[in-house]
């Protein structure tokens, strides 16, 4: 498979798509698996790309044209369709020679699990790396439906990995629940109903120098998006989130980021366009702050 299936972010023509002159990475890896209750995050991807091709690329709250930024896109990944853990390996094996490149790399899910195989080629880069991750669920359960790669293990694998702050999170099992109190991690996760007292300094001060940041679209409320498998009432709105991510490309230097579980809709095209504006606004933060 090619990069055709999903276009080029930012309508980049593909003669100007050039690996070594960019400075932004955008990696579609449309891959599902195990979603719980809706199928559809295979076409996030293409649904970010095609909403980012209509779309100033002015930012007014920086004052800073985007379109300065050389992005390359790359091509979708092969991955395995046998088992969930050679899934894993085939998107290790497509993302580490991405990440040596040394550019700021966005990825576009896809459902959630591939989060863990990317932080895995990530960290072996960038040794001091920490996980920012937005989310409705705490994706801690340390297997689901008889993986431990599920979507729903996600975070759990990635803690084995690198540690993780959590951000809105509003749903978990009792399972995850015991997990959180018996290795005493309740301290890094931010739940959303205590949102209005959030000391994001103290966020951002929890994190290490290296930051990647893993955010599932779920975080933030229905209202604004309603184009997600699971969504969970009393999330996170638009300039809430932005104060956040602010201060940590401001604090931190975030080497690469993923934007999961996008489930495209026919009667949501204002999901599409949120979720293709938040990848702008990475970019705008990295390259002008």
């Amino acid at each position: 498979m090619d990069n055709s299936n999903c276009g080029f972010f930012g309508g980049t023509c593909a003669k100007d798509n050039n690996l070594k002159n960019a400075d932004v990475l955008v990696v579609p890896v449309p891959y599902e698996a195990s979603t719980s209750y809706m199928t559809g995050t295979k076409f996030g991807p293409g649904a970010i790309i095609s909403a980012s091709s209509f779309m100033e690329s002015y930012d007014i709250e920086l004052d800073y044209d985007i379109g300065k930024v050389a992005i390359y896109t790359a091509d979708v990944p092969v991955i395995s369709r046998d088992s969930m853990g050679a899934a894993m390996d085939d998107i290790k094996s497509f993302v580490s020679p991405l990440i040596n490149e040394g550019k700021f790399t966005a990825f576009l899910g896809g459902e959630h699990s591939i989060t863990p195989p990317i932080v895995e080629s990530v960290a072996q880069r960038y040794k001091d790396l920490s996980v920012l991750h937005f989310d409705a669920h705490s994706d801690m359960r340390d297997s689901y439906e008889g993986t431990k790669f599920s979507h729903a293990c996600a975070i759990r694998r990635t803690r084995e990995i690198c540690p993780v702050i959590q951000l809105g999170i509003r749903s978990m099992s009792h399972e995850e629940s015991l997990y959180i109190k018996e290795k005493n991690i309740g301290s890094s996760i931010f739940y959303a109903k205590d949102l209005k007292s959030w000391d994001i300094d103290a966020i951002i001060n929890s994190l290490t120098e290296n930051v990647y940041i893993s955010f599932d679209f779920d975080a933030f409320d229905p209202s604004i998006m309603p184009s997600v498998g699971t969504p969970e009432p009393g999330g996170m709105l638009w300039y809430d989130t932005l104060a956040i991510l602010r201060k940590c490309f401001e604090k931190r230097n975030v080497v690469a980021c993923d934007f999961v579980e996008l489930m495209p809709s026919g009667g949501h095209f204002n999901a599409d366009f949120l979720a293709a504006s938040l990848v702008y606004k990475f970019i705008a933060y990295k390259f002008k702050l």
